[in-house]
């Protein structure tokens, strides 16, 4: 459908040249007419538009010389509601009688406000917008700000124009208007800011959690910035095709379905979970990021980085029970520590230029590394110097533009910490140091002996022009493992530092909390010494998981032998941390994976059986009385693990079960189903895939599609791959969840992973049509092409990339084949190894 807008904009131009032309962002919109008045002065009608559609630009043409000054900018133009999830675009959903509509919505960030309309359509060329929308009278319209007036439209009596406040100065690509069918609840917060949350008709209910976050939320983050929240009220509203996971825009932050609704029967404690990351993330964006913006792109990082810390912090303060900041290791860490580790990473902050690259920047390093190096930071400065620098910043460029070194000058001047110094190393070159460590006792003196090289995920370098990085270190002792007993900066290769009162039988542990952003290599005797931690929990669990992925990372690279770490994990026997259990399960997923390319899967798969079955056995399959959020997730987490690797009385048990659920005579708690699914999926046939189809279809919630959507591709027979490879690209399947079928596919086994790949090269042209640019194409590459191990794979991807252009997944495309590389060198180095190591461990003692 077409849309015909007008546009008025006022403009005061600075530094004004004289010129007969105005350069503007304009893409797939034909302007009709525009003409320019000056102040106090006569129209000029313009009289010819060039369009560069590379560069996402036109240029309107007058016959004469505009004057010096301000004027209005009239433009009248048509653009379309397209299907592609950028700009201003249609979203297709189903009314509660089953009848197929749309919504039109919007999804400016980075590029794509102008899409919507002609305008300047960069973050530091802020303005104000006053926005009317003419809607049919049936439908609900949003926008940033809220409504001040509702008039039948003089033209056509089924429509109405809504007329909404002026924005506070702002950028583009925050900027929101929706129109369609919503249901919302209501509330305000401690601070007096209305709040609601739009949900799909019918389904209110879904919407109070959200609600009760975002309540909690607000005030929160007017006392930690210490700025109350600018606008009247917010929205946060639920849009059925969204490619992103949510949008911060200013006042009106959309979300996927499944990041906002909750449905108290059928959500899992996941859900929950993820909602109240997701909430958190979003408003934090309305001070960090909306009220003061990046100057530009280069510094996204800022803006996603910090929301992507403070999230957990804001969900810590809601939800202490669900012990957030160790997950927030497992979750953000230490894969910013992974993807950080290959040469074709790239520093947080990157050079910007063309808005096809803007795209590309929006992955694990500005997200998860961006708050990781913030966490660091923060544990640096201490809360109190870091939130009165925060206010500062936000004090100081509210309503304006700023950049990374803004930040760092007023965090220094809060805290009187060289945080530029420090930062700069972190931010302005890519990749991490390792640390080793070793130790001398003297006396009742431990000596260490601290240095630093770059981690590289193939194994140590002797560079001559190593790079440095001021490290923030920690140390901490037996006597106290919670408590820091020293902190030094290391800013130079090595050092030695002095811990005095020592007992020789007493270990010492490198960063405390794993908070630093690097990974440590300690001598045997000191690994030695601190293994016994995992076994008796001396060790605080954060920690516990640091070791074991430190230790995991560096067999990969090949420092240490696999079969070290496979002995590490063994002593994880009586862990009772869900967010340990995950990290190893995860750890543990990715060698499975790994040797799946050999002939000794199932040995693998053994080893995993034999360390999951006593918590399996502790945790039962139903929940107990007094049990919270992380025992259900520790038993879907477990539960899983076992039934996908074939641990009999656990599949049995999940047929059973399966089987009851769908006979309608025992629905299966939402906290079991993802493990039952899988499960029962794994060791399937046709009818187990007709039947999770069927239950596809009957879902009414997106929550339980995607369940089933993710875990799909367990199947195991190659003709039923195939189905579940087309169901991927039907209309069953939303927009942005095709990916995640695929990627299921890939993941699930060897065959899975060759039949996926070769799905995506059959369907490139539609795949890369559907998704052009945006970064769902990014992540569809990674997750079919990243766990190939031969050589010669790495080439064939290399070559089709080439004859089949994906620049927004240039770096993705790199990554891929480095991660091949990697796996095909892991594999020739250890598999003979951890083949005898499983072999011996079964082996009755002689």
């Amino acid at each position: 459908s077409k849309l015909a807008k007008e546009l008025g904009i006022m403009k005061q131009p600075d530094p004004f040249k004289w010129t007969n032309q105005i350069v503007m962002n304009c893409a797939d919109i034909d302007i009709i007419t525009a003409s320019f008045v000056p102040e106090g002065g006569e129209e000029i009608n313009a009289t010819g538009f060039n369009y560069q559609n590379e560069d996402e630009k036109v240029t309107l043409c007058f016959p004469s010389i505009l004057q010096k000054g301000s004027g209005s900018l009239k433009i009248d133009f048509v653009g379309e509601l397209n299907d592609k999830m950028k700009g201003f675009y249609r979203s297709k959903y189903t009314t509660p009688s089953g009848e197929n509509r749309y919504a039109a919505v919007t999804q400016f960030e980075a590029t794509d406000a102008r899409r919507a309309f002609p305008c300047w359509d960069e973050p530091a060329i802020k303005a104000t917008f006053d926005i009317t929308l003419i809607i049919p009278k049936d439908r609900i319209a949003l926008s940033n700000m809220n409504v001040v007036d509702r008039k039948p439209y003089p033209e056509d009596h089924s429509l109405v124009e809504v007329k909404f406040a002026t924005t506070p100065i702002m950028s583009t690509y925050l900027v929101a208007f929706v129109i369609g069918e919503y249901d919302f609840v209501e509330s305000q917060s401690s601070d007096g800011v209305t709040v609601r949350v739009y949900t799909p008709v019918g389904k209110a209910e879904q919407g109070k959690f959200a609600l009760e976050v975002a309540t909690k939320t607000l005030p929160f983050y007017k006392d930690y910035f210490s700025v109350p929240y600018p606008l009247p009220k917010i929205d946060l509203i639920a849009i059925a095709d969204f490619a992103a996971g949510a949008m911060e825009n200013w006042g009106l932050v959309t979300y996927r379905e499944t990041a906002l609704l909750i449905d108290p029967k059928n959500s899992c404690a996941s859900s929950r979970q993820w909602v109240a990351l997701v909430v958190g993330h979003e408003l934090a964006h309305q001070w960090f990021g909306n009220l003061v913006t990046m100057e530009w792109w280069t510094h996204l990082w800022l803006n996603e980085g910090f929301a992507s810390w403070i999230e957990y912090l804001c969900v810590d303060h809601c939800f202490p029970e669900y012990d957030i900041w160790t997950q927030f290791v497992s979750a953000d860490y230490t894969r910013a520590l992974d993807l950080d580790a290959l040469d074709n990473s790239h520093p947080i902050e990157v050079d910007v230029g063309h808005p096809s690259e803007v795209d590309e920047i929006f992955d694990a390093i500005s997200y998860s590394k961006g708050a990781s190096v913030i966490r660091m930071l923060h544990n640096y400065i201490g809360d109190e110097d870091f939130r009165k620098g925060m206010n500062a910043y936000l004090l100081k460029f509210q309503h304006k533009n700023a950049s990374t070194e803004d930040l760092w000058e007023c965090l220094e001047q809060a805290s009187g910490k060289p945080i530029a110094a420090v930062m700069n190393s972190w931010t302005k070159q890519m990749g991490f140091p390792i640390i080793v460590v070793d130790q001398e006792q003297h006396g009742s003196d431990r000596v260490l002996k601290i240095s630093q090289k770059k981690f590289c995920a193939s194994g140590p370098r002797n560079d001559e022009n190593c790079p440095n990085w001021m490290v923030p270190i920690s140390i901490c002792t037996s006597e106290d493992p919670s408590c820091t007993k020293m902190k030094v900066l290391l800013d130079q290769p090595e050092t030695t530092v002095n811990i005095t009162n020592i007992a020789p039988d007493h270990w010492i542990k490198i960063n405390p909390g794993t908070v630093g952003f690097y990974r440590i290599q300690y001598s045997t005797t000191m690994l030695e010494s601190l293994l016994p931690g995992i076994r008796d929990l001396t060790l605080l669990p954060v920690d516990r998981l640091g070791l074991q992925n430190d230790l995991f990372s560096l067999a990969r690279a090949g420092m240490i032998s696999t079969v070290e770490v496979l002995k590490v994990m063994e002593a994880f026997v009586n862990e009772p941390n869900y967010t340990v259990w995950s990290d190893l399960s995860c750890n543990l997923g990715v060698l499975s994976s790994l040797l799946s390319h050999t002939d000794f899967h199932e040995d693998i798969q053994e080893f995993i059986r034999d360390l999951f079955t006593p918590i399996g056995m502790k945790l039962g399959w139903d929940s107990k009385t007094g049990e919270g959020h992380l025992d259900a997730l520790l038993r879907g987490l477990v539960l899983g693990k076992l039934g996908k690797a074939g641990h009999k009385a656990t599949l049995e048990e999940a047929r059973r079960r399966f089987k009851e659920h769908v006979e309608g005579k025992q629905t299966l708690p939402a906290d079991l189903r993802s493990p039952v699914y899988l499960t029962v999926l794994k060791h399937g046939d046709s009818t187990t895939l007709d039947t999770m189809l069927k239950l596809h279809k009957q879902a009414d919630m997106q929550e339980e599609k995607n369940r089933i959507e993710r875990v799909l591709g367990a199947i195991p027979a190659p003709d039923l791959i195939q189905r579940v490879l087309n169901f991927a690209l039907s209309e069953e399947v939303r927009p942005q969840d095709t990916v995640s079928v695929i990627g299921g596919v890939a993941g699930s086994s060897k065959q899975g992973r060759k039949a996926a790949w070769k799905f995506v090269k059959d369907n490139w042209e539609e795949l890369h049509n559907r998704y052009q640019g945006g970064f769902l194409i990014s992540r569809l590459i990674k997750l079919t092409a990243d766990g190939f191990a031969i050589d010669k794979m790495a080439a064939e991807v290399k070559s089709f990339f080439e004859s089949h252009h994906a620049p927004a997944a240039e770096r993705t495309v790199q990554q891929c084949c480095e991660n091949i590389l990697l796996n095909a060198a892991w594999l020739k180095r250890d598999a003979e190894d951890i083949h005898q190591y499983l072999l011996q461990r079964k082996a009755p003692p002689v």
